[in-house]
């Protein structure tokens, strides 16, 4: 979350600024602008001596990919005052390549940097939280006071204390204070709701210690910030997660005091990304009230994922930005927006793509977040090894945003191994991530590719990351996708997987996977299924197919999920879940998994139904009460539609007196038309 700023511009393929950082690196500038396919110039001091290249090159008016981060903010004051509208990137290519021990051979490496960086990424959306600092300081002795005395020229401060005893009173009051427990808190920045028991106001005439006025229970107050000094339990569940939440142990200063420097900045408007995007006619969460897939509400640490009936509802104010709901997703129907689209994968394929092009060989993808990963890559570069060659490194806006879909691509790009690099912040938080990775491991084992490819990495070391790097082997090759990568998470999974069968060492017709793999195949016991077409009503994939015609069950592998609605939905429950991939053709075209004989009406003979499901009915209702007394009930279960209708008014008229008799009169008698005993 950060200050409101002004959108980015679009940028075109921008013009590379390479200089070798004062002669620290080695860089080749004849084998570099082969490997980036355009001549290229290496200063030397692009930020001091350079400068005139700099301000010749913005003059231009190409947009510049500025190869140094470290100055980007000299190079952004003088393109400010040039007046030039110059469109300018940087990417870092010192520490992530040129300062290494291999970095005189990271040539490939530098121009797959560059290539990766040239991938416009567009801004994501945005909603906005705002704080006018109304503070509450919820504490348990005279460390809040003295907390909301440093905060009281800068926020609206309020101190609550929680079971006060012996607190001395303040000399002069600069703010509101009053005694209570919460027990609840909701919201986010800008729209705390908080209640309250015991809630009583200090007394003005306090003196020996803080006295209170009598206690009030079911209080309710709003704030748009709180800082909870109790040193307790946090009073809402990942709280390091909640903007506007601030904890700090009172026993310890150095808590306190950030805390409070922190607190005194959440004044204003503050635009916070809106990280997930939810297609809900995609989600497979739960038709009819029977649920299927819980995978993202299970793994959101934040609880910003609710079930919403047979969707879900994200609150978008309290998410996170972990992606593992992204990670876990089956059809990508939460899909990560940082970046959105296909963007990650777009700068995948042109790291990897411009590597190998480059000449380089074994590539190693290492996976890593903005603040945990390139703090190390830094401290490895600075005063250790360096990244090796063939590292590549990768950021993401998390690591536990990366899916199977994202682990698969690389791997078809041609990334001979795969190191995520969690930070210690996510150490709870990897279950999803490792669900993928097993997955991933899986996939590649079933084809013979071996296992270890992908791994998780959570050292915080840069000399022990260092020679862990340097120290793996070189798997077998594999050779690189050009796919591109269009369309959704499942057709890139499984356009990736098809390129790994397509070269696999063991290649197999049908891939094993572990049980919660979103490929798979739905099997039914045959005898059991009376074709009551339940499961086609609520497979939201449109997997499960009837036949308007005839009794028949069709079925399409490649586009089940492995919810698990049709399973749950089944009244006979004679469905179960096969995980797997399926590379035969058959997988793709429906195959009938039961046909039948329809039953045929008793009355007009026309097919109707299922005739196991006429007779499962049948055998189920002979003997229930309501047609114990009326066989023919049991016969209209018989007929179709139209014929049972008809039955029903021909049959039962409940209004029914008998024969009607017939008007006699005086001529009748005398005529002799009537007998005399006649009634």
């Amino acid at each position: 979350m950060e200050k409101s700023k002004e959108k980015s511009k679009e940028k075109s393929k921008p013009k590379p600024l390479i200089c070798n950082c004062d002669g620290t690196m080695a860089l080749d500038g004849v084998k570099l602008s082969r490997a980036c396919g355009r001549e290229l110039d290496i200063h030397t001091q692009l930020c001091r001596a350079g400068v005139p290249s700099f301000e010749a090159a913005v003059a231009g008016g190409e947009p510049l990919l500025v190869c140094c981060t470290q100055e980007a903010p000299l190079f952004e004051e003088i393109l400010g005052d040039s007046g030039a509208d110059t469109e300018i990137t940087y990417v870092n290519i010192r520490e992530r390549a040129g300062w290494s021990d291999e970095g005189a051979d990271a040539t490939a490496k530098i121009a797959a940097l560059i290539a990766e960086a040239g991938i416009e990424t567009p801004p994501a959306r945005s909603l906005t939280l705002t704080s006018i600092g109304r503070a509450l300081i919820y504490g348990r002795d005279e460390s809040a006071l003295e907390a909301a005395s440093q905060l009281a020229g800068r926020l609206d401060a309020t101190v609550l204390i929680s079971g006060p005893a012996g607190i001395m009173p303040p000399a002069m009051t600069g703010f509101p204070i009053f005694a209570g427990t919460i027990t609840g808190l909701s919201g986010y920045l800008g729209a705390f709701s908080i209640q309250v028991d015991g809630f009583a106001r200090a007394e003005p005439a306090s003196r020996g210690a803080l006295k209170f006025e009598p206690g009030r229970d079911g209080v309710a107050l709003e704030f748009d910030l709180v800082i909870d000094m109790t040193g307790g339990t946090a009073l809402i569940s990942a709280p390091e997660k909640r903007d506007g939440y601030l904890r700090a142990d009172p026993v310890s200063p150095v808590q306190v005091q950030k805390a409070l420097f922190d607190a005194s900045d959440l004044v204003g408007e503050f635009d916070k990304p809106i990280y997930v995007d939810y297609n809900e006619n995609i989600c497979t969460h739960s038709r009819n009230t029977v649920t299927g897939c819980n995978r993202c509400i299970d793994i959101c640490p934040a609880s910003a994922i609710a079930s919403d009936g047979d969707i879900v509802a994200f609150d978008h104010h309290l998410c996170a930005g972990c992606g593992g709901c992204a990670s876990v997703c089956p059809t990508g129907a939460a899909a990560y927006t940082i970046p959105s689209g296909d963007v990650l994968y777009q700068r995948l394929r042109a790291l990897l793509g411009a590597y190998g092009a480059a000449g380089g060989a074994g590539p190693v993808l290492l996976i890593h977040d903005g603040d945990h990963g390139d703090g190390l890559i830094g401290a490895m570069a600075r005063v250790g090894r360096g990244l090796p060659a063939r590292v590549l490194p990768f950021a993401v806006n998390e690591v536990t945003q990366i899916g199977f879909d994202v682990l698969a691509t690389s791997i078809a790009y041609g990334a001979g191994r795969i190191v995520v690099l969690t930070p210690p912040s996510r150490r709870d938080e990897l279950d999803g991530l490792r669900q993928q990775t097993e997955l991933m491991d899986a996939a590649l084992s079933g084809l013979g590719h071996g296992t270890g490819r992908v791994v998780l990495n959570d050292e915080t070391d840069p000399d022990i990351l260092a020679e862990t790097l340097y120290g793996l082997d070189t798997p077998s090759e594999i050779p690189a996708a050009s796919f591109l990568p269009m369309g959704g998470k499942r057709t890139l999974s499984a356009m990736a997987l098809e390129h790994l069968h397509q070269h696999a060492p063991t290649p197999v017709d049908v891939l094993s996977l572990p049980a919660g793999a979103p490929f798979g195949a739905v099997l039914i016991d045959v005898a059991g299924c009376t074709l009551c077409m339940s499961c086609v009503g609520t497979c939201p994939t449109g997997a499960l197919i009837d036949n308007p015609d005839a009794p028949m069950l069709r079925f399409i592998e490649q586009a089940c999920v492995q919810c698990g609605l049709c399973r749950n939905t089944c009244p006979e429950s004679v469905m179960t879940l096969v995980p797997r991939f399926s590379f035969t053709e058959e997988s793709r075209r429906e195959m009938v998994l039961k046909q039948e004989e329809p039953f045929e009406c008793i009355v007009c003979a026309k097919p109707f139904a299922a005739k196991s499901a006429i007779e499962r009915t049948i055998e189920k209702l002979a003997g229930h009460p309501m047609f114990a007394d009326d066989p023919v009930g049991l016969d209209r279960l018989r007929m179709c539609q139209d014929c049972r209708v008809t039955t029903q008014i021909t049959d039962d008229q409940p209004m029914a007196q008998g024969t009607r008799r017939l008007t006699r009169t005086t001529d009748d008698y005398l005529a002799g038309k009537v007998d005399d005993d006649e009634p």
